[in-house]
């Protein structure tokens, strides 16, 4: 009944959950979930993380927020952090999600296209089933076609090529960014090849063109590593972090080695990097660079894939690949309408899976999660299989 105040953007599930700990929810009538989507990739120190909501609650008690028109310590604290796990010599912008850093990104690339006695550069290309965000400029820069309906007429700038391969191709005088997803979230969780991105990073730095990585959902160890530019032996000119990093918190850092690129007004967020906000994202580093350091991380990581493989195994008519990397996974299923009953399926058995694409069955689990609440939820999806 009270849905009817909101506006119909979200095709929603019957539940409403009332806590959770670690990737186990429970809805207001006691039935029990494993969360195998951990918010779409945000949760990533799971539910109800006693040593988060203390950060929150103690920083909540003294400041919550004063604007950037201050200093404010613990953005510059996470900052200094991002950049040293980063391991690249850059800085920090913070914003309050993925679609407003890479907003940021790109009106760092149309700046640094703004050259003195040589006409503007200012065309970023992207790839298709790429996602980049939901305004209008981010939304443009989505190489999803479909997605562009009933919101134009966008700014102009943007191309999508079919592959990376293609990229070469369509580069000209204009050009100036190449923005791209290592791992595509919602393009079906599909990783780009590691050669070819490597050779795209070599050529974009012979013809002064920046490479733009979008990290919303693939940075803060998703991948396995703190980027999963790291992963592709890449260095970035700019990247963009979200999802992961507030724990579920809104938080977004767009980070670039063009450290002078603004001067004073050319960008600005009210609420991005509050007290708030960087408090609880200094608190789920500490919680993952602990986790890292320990082993904990790689092992449950490698745990998660094996038993996703096995589940897969025993389907070979349903299920036509296993894709993503790290904690960042998907199942091809056969057409989209089984894709939608084993959601279904899952759902009513107790286990939280979602969609990627057009047939892609997506995991992305807090990061956090045991080995026991893997195999919990890997039976009850065994269970709801019977079903489809």
């Amino acid at each position: 009944m009270k849905q009817k105040y909101l506006l119909s953007t979200y095709n929603r599930q019957e539940v409403s959950f009332e806590r959770g700990d670690n990737a186990t929810l429970w809805d207001i009538d006691g039935k029990e979930y494993i969360d195998f989507a951990a918010g779409v990739a945000v949760c990533s120190v799971g539910h109800g993380n006693h040593r988060l909501a203390r950060a929150i609650s103690d920083q909540a008690a003294k400041i919550i927020h004063v604007s950037n028109l201050y200093r404010i310590a613990p953005q510059e604290e996470c900052a200094r952090r991002i950049v040293e796990l980063s391991e690249y010599d850059m800085r920090c912008f913070f914003g309050n999600s993925g679609t407003e850093v890479n907003e940021g990104a790109i009106k760092i690339a149309r700046k640094y296209g703004e050259v003195e006695g040589r006409a503007k550069r200012y065309k970023i290309i992207t790839l298709e089933n790429s996602f980049h965000g939901r305004t209008i400029t981010a939304l443009k820069a989505t190489g999803q076609v479909a997605k562009h309906n009933y919101f134009g007429p966008y700014p102009d700038g943007f191309v999508y090529a079919a592959n990376v391969e293609e990229i070469e191709s369509l580069i000209d005088e204009t050009t100036v960014a190449v923005m791209i997803e290592l791992v595509q979230g919602e393009g079906g969780v599909q990783p780009l090849d590691k050669q070819k991105v490597q050779n795209l990073s070599a050529l974009l730095k012979s013809k002064d063109i920046l490479l733009i990585v979008d990290e919303v959902q693939t940075g803060i160890y998703r991948c396995g590593s703190f980027l999963a530019s790291h992963v592709y032996g890449i260095t970035p000119d700019v990247i963009t972090l979200a999802k992961g990093l507030g724990g579920g918190v809104p938080i977004g850092v767009v980070m670039t080695r063009l450290k002078e690129i603004f001067s004073y007004g050319d960008h600005g967020s009210t609420f991005g990097g509050n007290y708030l906000s960087t408090v609880a994202a200094n608190e789920v580093l500490d919680i993952l660079e602990t986790y890292n350091k320990s082993g904990e991380m790689m092992e449950h990581q490698n745990y998660f894939e094996t038993s996703l493989e096995s589940f897969a195994l025993h389907y070979p008519d349903i299920f036509t690949e296993r894709v993503g990397i790290g904690m960042m996974q998907g199942l091809r299923v056969i057409d989209s309408e089984v894709l939608s009953k084993i959601i279904d399926s899952a759902f009513e058995i107790g286990v939280l899976v979602i969609k990627s694409g057009r047939n892609t069955l997506r995991f992305v689990p807090p990061l956090t999660i045991s080995k026991s609440e893997m195999d919990e939820g890997f039976r009850r999806l065994n269970s709801a299989m019977q079903h489809v």
